[in-house]
């Protein structure tokens, strides 16, 4: 099975297909800015759940990150796991500048 993932900028989200279907296997939703990309939201339909289509979807897209140098934050809770599972997208991890004073 091959699952190919695009960048949907105007959509806000990475598409996955699996074997050269029309059909959207699963996606990854974002807020991008000039210098962050924050993953809100990954869905992968039923019909292809653990096959990989989450997974090739983040990896895609953390590639995609490092290649236009935007840090990364992750709200989704697949998008975290992936991160805490794969210490070679450490570096891609917004680091805030500390609390903000009430």
């Amino acid at each position: 099975m091959a699952v190919e993932v695009h960048d949907v900028p105007d959509a806000k989200r990475y598409e996955a297909r699996v074997d050269g279907e029309s059909k959207v296997a699963g996606v990854a939703e974002y807020i991008r800015t000039t210098e962050l990309i924050a993953f809100v939201h990954t869905e992968v339909a039923p019909e292809y759940g653990g096959r990989g289509v989450a997974s090739a979807s983040a990896r895609t897209a953390l590639d995609e990150a490092r290649a236009t140098n935007l840090r990364t934050i992750a709200t989704c809770s697949f998008f975290t796991g992936r991160l805490a599972r794969h210490p070679e997208y450490q570096d891609l991890l917004h680091q805030s500048r500390g609390r903000v004073s009430d």
